[in-house]
């Protein structure tokens, strides 16, 4: 089914999150055009008013503004690619996760076409979206946001972070590390209690502990971080290692894998060699290049 009228807005992708958005978008009265590789996953958003696009091309040129939302820039570029002209003067915004360098290649492989670009990161689940608790991210012009950010608004609560493309995906790596980090460690302290004859619910409320108290531990390394201050130490690295030793011992008489605790060590190790040992944990932050 041809596209038949010029749609407010066009969405490429309809995972569970692209169909999130589109349904979103269409429950608010937005005129919405879609495209997605395989055409099936199309008929629920078709049955409530939804445009079908035969191809790409035509799914960017039935609107002002295209929200693609796929596996990865691989398949953004892809799709931008075979659309070539037509998106001169259109409006694209990105909402694919992926690493900063490919959403900046991905703002001048449109550029070039003529087109403008923002890209996002989606902070929050697929069933989030169309409620307050949704969130996301979006960097680039800040002109083009401000055009299409009540738009936006009707997906989740977006944050404009700055001109610079790659800047919402480097806030999306950043904050994808700090949350599997954080499961991994859960996980693995799971996995050394339950070793040691604790199971896992008797073990859960301590956790819970351990995670009331982290707020004010971001905030204070983040501020010795902002001012690349590691003196007058709370937790010294010195300490922090002869800590890990003992833990790092206690996992392998479980039998359980330490590899990212001596990881830590090894960051550790570096910073007291380089005459560091009795500054703040902070001071790792200059040891965890590969170099």
């Amino acid at each position: 089914m041809p596209t038949t009228a010029q749609a407010t807005v066009t969405v490429i992708g309809l995972g569970p999150m692209g169909r999130a958005l589109a349904g979103t978008l269409i429950k608010a009265d937005e005129t919405v055009a879609v495209w997605n590789r395989t055409p099936g996953t199309a008929s629920p958003l078709l049955e409530r008013g939804a445009q079908w696009a035969n191809s790409p091309a035509e799914a960017i040129a039935a609107s002002p503004v295209t929200l693609i939302n796929v596996v990865d820039h691989d398949a953004v570029d892809q799709i931008l690619s075979s659309a070539e002209s037509v998106v001169e003067g259109r409006s694209i915004i990105g909402l694919t996760s992926d690493t900063p360098e490919r959403a900046r290649h991905t703002a001048r492989l449109v550029a070039d076409r003529g087109g403008r670009y923002l890209d996002g990161a989606i902070m929050t689940p697929a069933y989030t979206i169309g409620t307050p608790s949704a969130s996301i991210l979006l960097s680039g012009p800040r002109e083009l946001f401000a055009e299409h950010q009540a738009l936006i608004e009707h997906l989740a609560t977006p944050t404009w972070l700055d001109d610079e493309p790659g800047r919402a995906a480097a806030h999306d790596v950043a904050l994808l590390d700090l949350f599997w980090s954080t499961i991994s460690g859960f996980l693995h302290a799971t996995a050394l209690a339950r070793a040691e004859g604790i199971s896992p619910t008797a073990f859960v409320p301590f956790a819970h502990g351990i995670r009331e108290i982290l707020p004010a531990i971001f905030d204070g390394f983040a501020e010795r971080a902002e001012q690349n201050r590691h003196d007058d130490p709370v937790s010294m690295i010195r300490s922090i290692r002869a800590s890990l030793a003992h833990l790092i011992s206690a996992t392998h008489d479980r039998g359980l894998d330490a590899a990212a605790l001596e990881a830590m060590r090894g960051y550790l190790d570096r910073a007291e060699r380089a005459g560091h040992g009795e500054d703040e944990v902070t001071r790792i932050l200059e040891t965890m290049s590969r170099g």
